[in-house]
């Protein structure tokens, strides 16, 4: 290396001596955390480690945050949508229709506050983020360009080195974990002959009055072509557009990547036969030539192979010299680059083995399923860099999606460094529908990374347990003649088939119900969240339909919705699917997954039947299904029961319904009253005793309202959630 270039990487001449020969003494201070880019990925890692009291710092080379935004897209209008109204006042679930927003504790924070468009200005972002760092009070050093970063070995650190970070002023510091937030900011470009001649996205004139009356061919078919294209389709003479694959539109991949439909105003042009065209080709078998007039012509590389050097630009051989047919016979005034991004390489030694040298490993670093780097422990990658995990399936690669990736990664590294468990809530088993129902029509996070995040339910038994003697088989009624048990009458559904034994959590008693962890880490959750995974677990997913997406499909074919309960497994849009293992799958078992599924083979699967309202809260098509797969799964009775059911079965069962046995026999409930001993005659629940024959022993006690040795009995549920009334009765 050159002296000067060596300058320009590592800041003053000898900084780099100084280093191999004396590391600690060139380190101007230490962080725990050292975050690089206070874009929106970075901000959002702050924003968790500030919540948490942990050390860090954010770097960011401009002067305030989101800097990408100052630039980026060029013309200004972002196509993250800005849902202000979704008729709901439930705040996860608005999320789900707010693409902008970061994770906060702080209402004023939510990016609705800040436009009123549904695609926003990207100064709108760039205002918001300011805002954020600033309420936040998160600390971030601006100006400040990292220029380098190495490995320090030392195993003293957390994870057996540090990372040295060196700034544009020769400044060092000293991290023991590194969060890489810097996106993809390098233009993709392709070297063929003529490609000095190309405009880039980064640079071309975004004033539509520049291309009054030209002909301009467009290279790229992604949504920053189509956006360049939509900012000059009324005023040029045509567009055509190069790229070697098909057009690939977001509503029928489901990939909110691929093209937007506020972006795709030439594909009408195109196929209304307006001038406008979309063409496939290599791009690296063309080449550019420019004539005496300044316009450019396509050709083949070959042809100019073919051609002596010293031979003039008009007298290359163009391809309608042999086919007078050729599509892109005519002269173009202007040829523009929009080939996309890809991740800044050129700071990181090459000791932390961020790239494997791979074509899609030069757009993106080499990461696992935790966002973590594969060639260097305590480095993760976040926000759009990250998008190696998802991409082309989920929404990881953008703002909406990486929110929750990076509150993820901030979850594995307190569990990791500072003891804190994954956040769970446990519950009784009798809440395992209500906490499932719940989430599927709630979550966000679980709604934007579908088969990426998934709720994680780890079952935890209680003493006690054996063969259940008192449940029968779904659609049965459960009591004796003249006993006023519940019971719901069968419907048609489909349920698995379980085999007794260890293929089921027979004794479960409660659960532990962790949110969003990275599905293709399953085999090693024990390790990354502190929980035990040792009775049995499912997990809870968003899935579209394996056949449904794709470039080639028809998504508005005729039958595309599927609304039959037995039919569930079909559903063809976003939907809850429920997978139950007896226990954790092993590392070799998700690596080796069928094809196109999520996870391994699991002991037994539940889709949810698809809803047009993703409104997944019907009693009988989606509760109550959901609860059946429950029940067969644990071999157990989920529903609720009025006490005097309770009462009955303590005499006339070997083992009680949990319900029971978590609400009765500990006597806690809902105090009995007439309108609840109405309610329950009038449904058929409960036996009408006051209008009977026979009088009481003891007119003072009526049944339902008095167990053994006088203890007060409740005829509600002893947790009335929302939904218990619902799926039960």
């Amino acid at each position: 290396m050159h002296l000067s270039a060596a300058a320009r990487l590592w800041g003053p001449p000898g900084l780099l001596l100084t280093l191999v020969l004396h590391p600690t003494l060139c380190v101007s201070s230490h962080r725990d955390y050292c975050v690089l880019g206070a874009g929106p990925a970075g901000l959002q890692m702050a924003s968790f480690l500030q919540r948490a009291g942990r050390d860090y710092v954010v770097f960011e080379r401009a002067s305030a945050p989101g800097s990408f935004f100052t630039r980026y897209p060029r013309h200004r209008k972002l196509i993250s949508i800005n849902k202000r109204y979704t008729g709901k006042a439930n705040a996860e679930f608005n999320l789900r229709h707010d693409w902008n927003s970061l994770l906060s504790h702080d209402p004023r924070l939510l990016f609705r506050h800040y436009s009123r468009a549904y695609f926003p200005d990207a100064g709108d972002m760039v205002r918001y983020l300011g805002d954020f760092a600033d309420r936040l009070g998160l600390h971030v050093l601006y100006n400040t360009t990292i220029t380098h970063v190495t490995l320090d070995k030392d195993q003293r650190a957390w994870n057996g080195h540090y990372f040295i970070l060196i700034d544009q002023k020769g400044h060092t510091y000293q991290c023991s974990v590194l969060l890489v937030a810097t996106g993809v900011s390098v233009p993709n470009q392709v070297d063929f002959p003529g490609s000095e001649y190309v405009e880039g996205y980064e640079s071309v004139s975004v004033d539509p009055g520049d291309f009054v009356g030209q002909n301009v061919l467009i290279l790229g078919r992604g949504n920053s072509a189509f956006e360049t294209a939509e900012n000059i389709l009324g005023v040029t003479n045509f567009i055509h557009m190069l790229s070697r694959s098909r057009v690939r539109l977001s509503w029928a991949t489901h990939y909110v990547g691929d093209l937007r439909a506020i972006n795709n105003g030439l594909l009408d042009t195109y196929q209304l036969k307006s001038l406008d065209g979309l063409l496939e080709s290599d791009l690296t078998d063309l080449a550019i030539v420019k004539d005496h007039e300044g316009r450019f012509h396509i050709t083949l590389k070959f042809f100019l192979e073919e051609t002596s050097a010293n031979q003039s630009a008009d007298a290359i051989p163009l391809p309608q010299d042999d086919n007078d047919n050729f599509a892109m016979r005519v002269a173009y005034d202007r040829v523009i680059r929009c080939l996309g991004w890809r991740f800044d390489f050129s700071i990181f030694n090459q000791s932390l083995r961020l790239s494997s040298g791979s074509e899609f490993s030069k757009k993106y670093p080499l990461i696992r399923a935790s966002y973590e780097s594969k060639g260097s422990r305590g480095l993760f990658i976040l926000g759009t860099a990250s998008h190696s995990v998802d991409y082309r399936k989920s929404a990881g690669g953008f703002i909406h999606g990486f929110r929750y990736t990076v509150r993820a990664v901030h979850r594995l590294l307190e569990h990791r460094h500072h003891g804190v468990a994954w956040p769970s809530t446990e519950l009784p088993i009798t809440q395992l529908t209500n906490a499932i129902i719940r989430r599927v029509n709630e979550a966000s996070g679980l709604y934007q990374m579908f088969s990426v995040l998934a709720d994680v339910i780890l079952l935890k038994e209680g003493k006690g347990g054996g063969q259940s003697h008192w449940w029968k088989p779904f659609g049965t009624k459960v009591q004796k003649q003249g006993t006023p048990g519940r019971s719901v009458p069968s419907i048609g559904v489909r349920v698995p088939t379980l085999r007794p034994g260890p293929t089921r959590s027979r004794n479960a008693s409660a659960f532990e119900y962790l949110e969003e962890f990275p599905m293709q880490m399953l085999a090693q959750l024990e390790t990354l969240t502190g929980r035990p995974a040792r009775h049995g677990l499912f997990v809870v997913n968003m899935e579209y339909g394996k056949n449904f997406s794709g470039p080639d499909k028809d998504v508005f074919f005729y039958d595309r919705s599927v609304g039959h309960t037995e039919d569930a497994w079909l559903s063809n849009f976003l939907h809850p699917v429920i997978y139950f293992y007896r226990r954790l799958p092993t590392e070799q078992e998700v690596r080796f997954r069928p094809a196109q599924w999520p996870l391994p083979r699991p002991t037994a699967i539940h889709h949810v039947v698809e809803d047009f309202l993703t409104d997944w809260t019907a009693p009988v098509g989606h509760i109550l299904p959901l609860r059946r797969f429950l029940e067969n799964c644990l071999d157990t009775d989920l529903r609720s029961f009025y006490a005097e059911s309770c009462f009955l079965f303590t005499l006339t069962r070997q083992k009680l319904p949990p319900f029971c046995q978590q609400g009765y026999l500990r006597m806690q409930g809902l105090m009995g009253t007439e309108s609840l001993r109405r309610h329950g005659v009038e449904s058929g629940l409960l036996q009408d005793y006051a209008t009977m024959d026979e009088p009481l022993e003891d007119s003072s006690q009526q049944p339902g309202e008095h167990g053994p040795e006088g203890h007060r009995l409740s005829r509600g549920p002893p947790h009335p959630s929302l939904d218990s009334n619902k799926e039960e009765l």
